[in-house]
């Protein structure tokens, strides 16, 4: 929040005052701070922004996660039945594994379809819960097809004994593993958004007291917008935003060489910037004009743009004559 006008607001954890007058915010220390704040806890935690090493990562820790999973798993049923060869429970549970760890980024990417947040959870509930069928019948139907082809590669033939016995065991195995992914996924995004900072649109100042209140004018564009990121506040300004990125429930601001997460749709988020500075480019990309330094046309009738701080987005064929107004 801002604070009355004329009236100095602290920003948290950094010391730098902001001042209201007149609606217009002035003393721009904080602006200044800004860049030394982001890059004491960017270099930190760099690589939590770099989207590949990021992301393989993400499929590192899954891997090492089903990995481990079925090596227990594979022990356990050995120290149960003894009489089996080992070679019997290690391809049952690498195939389960297996088709797991091929599940997981749909399960994320349905989350992001349907969030469970709270404003939304009984409407979108019964779509995850509608969810685990899929998922437990994609799983078993992937599993019995990589039995079937192991065993018969062991020169074997793989049966199995029930199937609604063993549908009905591996749905309430499926629920949990469900559960479990969503809970590992929300763990980690909320992860992301604590080290990666989370930006909001500044609210308008407060009137003086006793002032009569203003007569309603047109929403002004914001200039600049307010991020919180490890437990400190600065600002950025809306002109400094070189690439906007649709990320699920949120856009990713790229500003000097940093990213920022904001709550709203891309197209949101644009009805708020100037339509002559940021035009879209792609279905999931929206770039600053005044940032691009080269367009390369590509065959496909697509295009790539390369921006100041060496970002390339795509642009495709849709919205490619929205760079040449």
């Amino acid at each position: 929040m801002l604070g009355r006008a004329g009236r100095p607001w602290r920003t948290r954890g950094t010391g730098c005052p902001r001042f209201v007058t007149g609606g217009a915010l002035v003393g721009m220390n904080c602006a200044r701070v800004a860049p030394k704040l982001a890059a004491m806890s960017d270099s930190t935690h760099r690589w939590l922004r770099q989207q590949p090493v990021r992301r393989r990562a993400e499929v590192a820790f899954w891997g090492v996660v089903l990995a481990l999973q079925a090596g227990f798993n594979t022990l356990v049923q050995r120290l149960d039945r003894p009489q089996l060869p080992l070679w019997q429970p290690l391809v049952w549970e690498v195939s389960s594994a297996l088709v797991l760890g091929l599940l997981v980024p749909a399960v994320v990417a349905w989350e992001r379809r349907f969030p469970l947040r709270w404003g939304v959870l009984r409407v979108h509930l019964p779509w995850h819960l509608g969810a685990t069928l899929a998922f437990c019948a994609l799983h078993v139907a992937g599993m019995v097809a990589l039995r079937h082809a192991a065993y018969a590669a062991l020169g074997q033939a793989y049966a199995v004994a029930s199937w609604p016995g063993m549908l009905a065991y591996e749905y309430l195995k499926d629920v949990r593993t469900y559960v479990l992914i969503l809970a590992a996924a929300l763990s980690w995004r909320l992860l992301l958004l604590r080290l990666q900072g989370e930006a909001r649109v500044l609210d308008a100042p407060e009137p003086p007291a006793g002032a009569p209140p203003a007569p309603a004018q047109p929403v002004a564009r914001p200039e600049r917008f307010l991020v919180r990121k490890l437990r400190r506040e600065f600002l950025i300004a809306a002109a400094d935003i070189a690439h906007v990125q649709a990320q699920g429930n949120y856009v990713g601001l790229r500003v000097n060489g940093h990213d920022y997460l904001l709550r709203a749709t891309l197209t949101e988020f644009l009805e708020q910037l100037d339509p002559a500075r940021f035009v879209r480019v792609h279905r999931s990309h929206a770039v600053n004009l005044d940032q691009v330094a080269q367009i390369e046309p590509l065959d496909s009738g697509d295009a790539r743009l390369t921006l100041r701080d060496g970002s390339v987005v795509p642009v495709s064929r849709r919205y490619r004559d929205a760079l040449g107004r």
